[in-house]
């Protein structure tokens, strides 16, 4: 694996996993997020439910892929698939987000563009992923 591929990888699944313990410490009442620095609709049921029904998706990615960046560093081949898997979570929960926002005809860039970004940054990976995994022993993404 690439340095870079590690490092996109690694910040972004981390920063999920942050963002939903944030989200959790949040429900659970031991932190307060300011409602004028969270999305449209923030505290309203419905679209707090649509912001949960990320949860599986996201963790999902998240984990995956830091076990993809734990196998590359151990050398295990795994992590092409893993990658793969993660990088295409990604941009599936980047898209359903896009969608959902643009629907809305909500593009405040403090949330619209953290998930466009989760649509495009994997784009750059994906053509050499899948070419290492038609053609095996090829070189890293």
């Amino acid at each position: 694996m690439g340095r870079r591929l590690a490092i996109a990888l690694a910040v972004t699944d981390l920063l999920f996993l942050a963002y939903w313990a944030t989200a959790a410490l949040s429900v659970a009442r031991l932190l307060h997020l300011p409602p004028q620095l969270m999305y449209a609709g923030y505290g309203e049921a419905r679209v707090t439910a649509w912001n949960w029904s990320f949860l599986p998706l996201d963790l999902a990615f998240s984990v995956v892929g830091l076990f993809a960046v734990r196998a590359a560093r151990r050398d295990d081949p795994l992590w092409r698939p893993l990658a793969l898997i993660s990088l295409i979570l990604t941009q599936v929960a980047g898209l359903m987000a896009v969608g959902y926002w643009a629907l809305m005809g909500e593009f405040d860039p403090s949330w619209f563009l953290p998930n466009l970004a989760l649509v495009v940054w994997p784009v750059f990976f994906l053509p050499g992923l899948i070419c290492d995994l038609a053609a095996p022993g090829g070189e890293a993404a």
